[in-house]
């Protein structure tokens, strides 16, 4: 299943693929309030976020990221604490990234969705993001 890819995100205003919506998994209910405040506070309220919980591991992304502003909110979960992007800008996503270092919350998995990634289950998903993160520890050493 891995790909082995990483991509450079380049600095473009063109919405990258797929429906504009942030999917977020493995965050206690109060860490999810925390990132939609964050979006909130970097003039990104209108991207729709998504609450996975672990009944949802085996369910596609394409299928999560098509569920309405605010589902699963308040949901726990056991899974890999993720965040996967969709259809933002990557200047959305890098400001995305950098509110989430500066708000103390634990560090998550990063994604954007792909025409490849859409069709995995997000169980398949946290798993290679999850191997390509202990690679880039082991290279860094």
């Amino acid at each position: 299943m891995s790909q082995g890819t990483f991509k450079e995100i380049g600095d473009s205003a063109k919405p990258m693929y797929g429906p504009r919506a942030v999917l977020v998994c493995g965050f206690t209910p109060f860490e999810q309030e925390t990132v939609m405040n964050l979006l909130d506070n970097i003039a990104l309220a209108d991207v729709p976020v998504i609450i996975a919980a672990t009944a949802d591991a085996e369910i596609r992304l394409g299928d999560l990221l098509a569920r309405p502003d605010q589902e699963g909110l308040g949901a726990e979960s056991d899974m890999a604490r993720a965040i996967v992007m969709s259809g933002v800008t990557a200047d959305e996503l890098h400001r995305i990234m950098s509110a989430y270092r500066s708000s103390g919350l634990p560090r998550p998995l990063w994604a954007t969705l792909t025409p490849v990634s859409e069709n995995w289950a997000l169980a398949a998903l946290l798993e290679e993001l999850n191997k390509e993160r202990i690679a880039m520890e082991k290279s860094n050493k």
